[in-house]
């Protein structure tokens, strides 16, 4: 029988579905191929809205007359659908120069994902650069907006927007990287097609990006927030909407000087780690001379892309084949591995529900010399096994009665928390080759942990954008090269880069708990199901169901 609560959340998953066509097309539902996301101020108060009245209806069911699975996704919704409301009310689009992960540079990547299985899918495909044009004109509005609201986004992120809109309208039409990437079906006259798209690039998703630019050029760039003053918290309630980031993406409660304080005391104990592992690894224990030649050692870096690549499919083969030993349940979906010079430095994106696409770990190929060997291995378990791709793998391949919302959604703490807790899981299970791999776990601890001192410190305590590059390689074996990247990609997208050290703390922490309560009769395999098998969920939720489940 279908309760209250699961029609609740299929409702309420359709919504979402509705409002991301692209997110639904990545998922394989090809019905809303034709569409793309919209930017605009209406729709987003039509949103806010919506997704206030699913938490209220969600928030007003009484728990006492429920299971024990309709409570898991009763707090899912409410927890989603407040955190989403609350995110879309900070007005973020006003903000809306990203050089990271901006639509002007992901078009081509995303639309290659996108899975074309038939004629009227590829029709479909037109009218979507179309609304990729329309989603850059609308942006362009909502920057003119934030000028006049005093919201505008930081110097660098608009100069870096400008240049790449720049560099991708001068691209010859016929080599347009965007309709190169969308995949053609069998059974359409593919020359004639591919001018249709190109044809859409000319008359919408150019002139879209073209009054973008112009936007941020003739009415942001004068005013763009500086170097010095580049977090939210010099924005007209800043300090709010970072507020809102933060309980967003750690679903908890956490503020963020509490954040930043977390990200010191995990700093200060790695350095311990460091001093124990250099000696063995380099026969260094200063803990500079340590972060010195991981930096600096030509034989600590790659030389070509394809070296990346295939490094990475034989960390993740040598995963899958030690999987049995501590999970119980192992996703059907296969994981590529793909390299790409575009977006972060490493991402995954999940299988389609369809079963057309596989899961897909991107390795950005760009700089390979930039790339430590140390980095690979645990970058490798963190996306692909067991790490991203198992998780979700995992949560797709639930049964039917499990609600799509908590299938499919993208809940930062948990999934970037399990992420970072499989690269420690990975040293237990004895996947690091060598010493100098091991090293790269430790470097990418070190990351996290820089992530929570620094986004905090942009976003609520009003560091600079060179205090926080420095901060970082001051505290981290990472080059200046590598760091202020990273510090931009906080910049645009405040708060999500403390999900995961704060995520993989407190599973780390349930873990632990379980330990005390089992004693003997704990299971590394049982744990690993309870945090796996129902899906994605907020950290508190989760909490719950380890409890229920490994109880005394």
């Amino acid at each position: 029988m279908t309760t209250h609560v699961a029609q609740l959340a299929a409702h309420y998953w359709d919504s979402l579905m509705e409002a991301e066509p692209t997110w639904a097309h990545l998922l394989g539902d090809t019905g809303k191929a034709s569409r793309y996301e919209d930017a605009s101020r209406a729709h987003e108060d039509v949103r806010i809205a919506e997704l206030r009245d699913f938490a209220a209806q969600a928030d007003a069911i009484d728990e006492a007359g429920l299971g024990d699975d309709d409570r898991v996704t009763r707090a899912v919704l409410v927890n989603d659908a407040s955190t989403r409301a609350d995110m879309m009310a900070a007005r973020f689009p006003e903000l809306g120069a990203d050089p990271i992960f901006g639509l002007q540079r992901s078009a081509a990547l995303v639309c290659g994902m996108l899975n074309v299985p038939d004629a009227a899918t590829a029709a479909a495909m037109v009218d979507k650069l179309a609304g990729m044009g329309q989603f850059f004109a609308d942006l362009a509005e909502r920057q003119r907006e934030g000028v006049r609201n005093g919201r505008v986004s930081a110097s660098f992120a608009v100069r870096g927007t400008i240049e790449q809109i720049d560099r991708a309208l001068a691209v010859p039409l016929d080599e347009d990287p965007v309709v190169a990437a969308i995949k053609a079906p069998e059974g359409v006259d593919t020359p004639e097609w591919r001018q249709q798209l190109t044809e859409a690039v000319a008359r919408h998703l150019r002139p879209g990006m073209a009054q973008f630019r112009d936007a941020l050029r003739d009415d942001v760039l004068a005013v763009a927030r500086p170097d010095d003053k580049a977090g939210l918290c010099w924005l007209p309630g800043g300090e709010d909407d970072y507020a809102r980031t933060l309980r967003y993406y750690t679903t908890t409660g956490l503020g963020a000087q509490e954040i930043h304080d977390i990200g010191l005391a995990q700093l200060e104990s790695l350095a311990e780690e460091y001093r124990a592992l250099g000696s063995q690894a380099l026969g260094l224990s200063d803990l500079e001379e340590i972060f010195t030649a991981m930096r600096t050692d030509p034989a600590l870096h790659f030389e070509t892309g394809q070296q990346l690549v295939d490094a990475s499919k034989v960390a993740l083969q040598r995963a899958w084949d030690a999987m049995g030993d501590w999970f119980e349940v192992l996703p059907q979906a296969p994981c590529a591995v793909e390299g790409t010079t575009t977006g972060a430095k490493a991402f995954y994106f999940p299988p389609a529900n369809d079963g057309s696409r596989g899961g897909t770990f991107f390795i950005n190929i760009e700089d390979p010399t930039a790339w430590g060997t140390f980095e690979l291995e645990s970058l490798a378990f963190h996306e692909g096994i067991p790490g991203h791709h198992l998780q979700l793998a995992v949560a797709a391949e639930l049964p039917d009665a499990v609600p799509a919302i908590r299938k499919y959604t993208e809940t930062a703490a948990y999934a970037e928390g399990w992420g970072l807790y499989t690269e420690r899981l990975a040293d237990e299970m004895g996947l690091y080759s060598s010493d100098v791999d091991r090293l790269g776990m430790l470097s990418a601890d070190s990351l996290r942990a820089c992530r929570l001192v620094v986004d905090t410190g942009l976003h609520a305590l009003g560091w600079s954008r060179e205090q926080a590059v420095q901060f970082m390689v001051d505290n981290s074996p990472m080059t200046r090269g590598i760091c202020q990247p990273e510090v931009d990609r906080y910049l645009v997208s405040p708060g999500q880069a403390t999900s995961y050290m704060i995520g993989r703390l407190e599973i780390q922490r349930m873990r632990r708990e379980a330990e005390e309560r089992q004693g003997d009769a704990f299971d590394i395999k049982a744990f690993h199901s309870a945090v796996l098998d129902s899906g994605t969920l907020p950290l508190g939720v989760l909490d719950q169901v380890v409890r229920r489940r490994l109880g005394a």
